[in-house]
Order: C-alpha cells, then sequence, then structure tokens
C-alpha cells in the first residue's frame, strides 16, 4: 500500500507556468469530488456568482436576461458549464472554456448544446472581436500568477461596449484563517502580504496555487487592462443558505464579505 502524502502549505512566490501546470493538475484530480460536492448547490443549469448564492437571474450583472438573446457570451473558468447552460436557455450563444480536462468531462456528462474548449485564459483562443460578453464565476482569475494577462486577452475578444464580469474570493477574507466557524474570525495574517498561497508535494513542486491581490489591486488591474469598472459588487449572505462552502458559512458570511464581483466594460 503506498503512503499518501498531505501536500504542505506554505507562502512563496511561484510563476504563471507553476501556477498553470498547478491549476490544471488540481482539478483533473478533484472534478469528481467538487461535483459531488457541490453539484446540487449549483445545479446543472443555473448561474450563480459564489457561496453565497448570488443567482444571475436575479442580480443581472451581465444585463437583463431578456436582453441576452442572440449574445456571444464567453465562460472562462467554467468547470462543468452550469453558467453557460443558463445562459445558453436565456436565448445567448455561450462558449464554455475551462483549463481541466476532467471539469470540461462533467459538462459532457451533464449534456447541453454548449460549446467546450480546453484552453488557458491567458491565452485564448478565440480571434479579436469575437464575444459580445464574457463571464467569469470564480474562475481562473485567483489561480494565475498574471491576472492583467487575463483581462487583457478578455478585452482582445470582446467587441467595443462588451461587458466583463468576474467573481473572487473577497479580499478582505485573505486576512483570516479560511475556516467556517468562530476560529476563522480573528485576523491572523497581513492583507497586505501579497505571497501566493501555495501547496506543495515532498519535491516542493507546486500542487494548488491562489493568488491574493488586495481590493486596490483587482481595480488596478481591471483599469491596466483597459476597462471600465462600472460596478463592484459584495453579495450580502441570505437568511435562506445554510450551507458551509470550505471558509464561506452563514456565521461568518453575516459578517466579513464572501466574494467580490467586479463589473467592467470595454470602451
Amino acid at each position: 500500500m503506498i503512503e499518501e502524502h498531505e501536500p504542505e502549505a506554505v507562502r512563496r512566490t511561484t510563476g504563471g507556468a507553476e501556477s498553470s501546470r498547478a491549476s490544471r493538475g488540481w482539478w483533473d484530480r478533484n472534478a469528481d469530488e467538487y461535483q459531488t460536492e457541490h453539484g446540487a448547490f449549483l445545479g446543472d443549469d443555473r448561474f450563480v456568482w459564489g457561496p453565497e448564492g448570488l443567482d444571475e437571474a436575479e442580480a443581472a450583472l451581465l444585463g437583463p436576461a431578456s436582453g441576452l438573446k442572440g449574445l456571444d457570451v464567453l465562460e472562462i473558468g467554467a468547470g462543468a458549464a452550469q453558467c453557460s447552460r443558463w445562459l445558453a436557455a436565456q436565448g445567448a450563444r455561450p462558449v464554455a472554456l475551462d483549463l481541466s480536462h476532467r471539469q470540461l468531462q462533467h459538462a459532457l456528462r451533464i449534456g447541453g448544446d454548449v460549446p467546450l474548449v480546453e484552453a488557458d485564459a491567458c491565452a485564448l483562443p478565440f480571434a479579436d472581436g469575437s464575444f459580445d460578453l464574457a463571464c467569469s464565476a470564480y474562475g481562473a482569475v485567483p489561480f494565475v500568477a498574471d491576472p492583467v494577462q487575463v483581462m487583457r486577452e478578455v478585452r482582445r475578444v470582446l467587441r467595443p461596449g462588451g461587458r466583463w464580469v468576474f467573481s473572487v474570493t473577497h479580499p478582505l477574507r485573505w486576512a483570516f484563517p479560511d475556516e467556517p466557524g468562530p476560529e476563522g474570525l480573528s485576523v491572523a495574517a497581513s492583507y497586505f502580504d501579497r505571497t501566493p498561497y501555495v501547496e506543495q508535494d515532498e519535491q516542493g513542486r507546486a500542487v494548488y496555487v491562489e493568488h491574493h491581490r488586495t481590493l486596490g489591486d483587482r481595480v488596478r488591474d481591471v483599469v491596466a487592462a483597459g476597462f471600465r469598472l462600472t460596478d463592484l459588487v459584495e453579495p450580502e449572505w441570505p437568511a435562506w443558505n445554510q450551507q458551509e462552502w470550505g471558509g464561506w458559512s452563514p456565521l461568518r458570511g453575516n459578517l466579513i464579505p464572501g466574494t467580490a464581483i467586479f463589473v467592467c466594460e470595454r470602451d
């Protein structure tokens, strides 16, 4: 019997290639467990922006649902393409892109007519001006070393006037332990420490990477990529949601923000 060793959690620098390799490997290994654990919450054709359960049908951050018909939409970090199926049901023409082959296999398992593309968000395999809208619910942006590169690629493939909406872990959360209970309510680290969170194997190879940016950093990234930030949404925790999702929980959600959603437009 081969003994499996738990990855070591550290804070250290890591580049784009290592981050991309770690993300692809982690999601390929963990896609089955992720879809089993969260599939019911995500639904097969629901557009949820984050653990709070904010639904695009209610929030309309991409615009009114009635206005989505006929629009070309790129979903980045699509996972099993749940959001894209909802978009298709509104009459949009979505394309679901993900780095993980296994996540896209789950998209095939669930079914539907949404085109699936396996690619890195830092090098989108589409021509300039291919889409009217782009979106990402906790996909790609937190896991890349150079988020501006992702956003420049998104801007390139959007048509003038296109909207780019993405959600990430709220940057404030990086100062707190990733725990759902009372132990997760005391500041334990510097909010200003941008050193990436890395889980590494015995050889020191990264197997999971997440990059921290402050709220100001995220705004500057959006602007540096050539977008205008038109809204910043911090969803409150709703009374109906009693689910714990990693470090997200009703206890913490009622006290500190868990998700930040950036609504951006391309001139």
